[in-house]
């Protein structure tokens, strides 16, 4: 059996070994809508503050907490966009911290993180509407994306005008290439100039509605597909 403590080491050893640094400017291609308070919930501190130093970004206010006595009371005094919990906790039944959560933080997300997955507790996840069920030991950056997916999906932070724009022209580049169109074919396709598109796919250039309408049609995908994609790539 894998002590808890013994995660957040599995973690680091399986990125390379090193410890977590925050990159500089993680926050730079977003921009949140106000203050975001997060809430770590696991009985192993090694894992909260591991967990809190991926998650330490620009406009992101965490707790830890790893003392399950003291769960109901925390939740009912402090307001929460998101929680991720461990799904065992001594002490602790999983529907019963969804109890809670959906009687103190009803605006609240969560994220289950899991060492020993199982149908039950997926299950349980599930019912108490987990927005994402994570096994340890996960990728950093994969567990940054998921949280970062979920805040965008509940309106808190949203991409910068600058990162949408580069997100944009990669998605309609890799599109145009993946067809095999060179950027001179696509100029034929949407009647939009050979320089135009050049500067939208490198994300130096806004394109009206009516532009991406065009593109879309000429590379075969609907207009929201494109912006579904970005999502994705999050």
């Amino acid at each position: 059996m894998i002590l808890a403590s013994e995660h957040a080491q599995q973690i680091l050893q399986r990125n390379n070994c090193q410890p977590y640094s925050q990159p500089e400017n993680a926050m730079s291609q977003f921009q949140s809508a106000g203050e975001i308070r997060l809430l770590i919930l696991d009985d192993d501190p090694q894992t909260c503050q591991l967990i809190k130093s991926i998650l330490n970004s620009e406009g992101f206010q965490i707790d830890v907490l790893s003392d399950p006595a003291m769960a109901e009371e925390w939740l009912k005094n402090q307001n929460y966009h998101l929680i991720v919990m461990d799904v065992v906790i001594p002490g602790l039944e999983l529907e019963q911290m969804f109890e809670w959560i959906h009687l103190h933080q009803p605006d609240s997300s969560v994220i289950v993180v899991t060492a020993y997955p199982s149908i039950e507790s997926a299950t349980s996840s599930l019912r108490g509407r987990a927005y994402d069920y994570l096994t340890k030991p996960f990728q950093i950056e994969q567990l940054r994306k998921i949280v970062m997916r979920c805040l965008e999906t509940k309106g808190m932070i949203r991409m910068t005008e600058d990162a949408l724009k580069e997100a944009l022209g990669a998605v309609i580049r890799n599109r145009r290439k993946f067809l095999k169109l060179t950027l001179q074919q696509l100029s034929q396709r949407t009647g939009v100039s050979l320089g135009y598109l050049s500067q939208i796919e490198l994300g130096k250039n806004s394109a009206s509605i009516e532009t991406l309408y065009r593109i879309s049609m000429a590379l075969g995908v609907k207009l929201a597909d494109l912006f579904n994609s970005i999502q994705k790539n999050i």
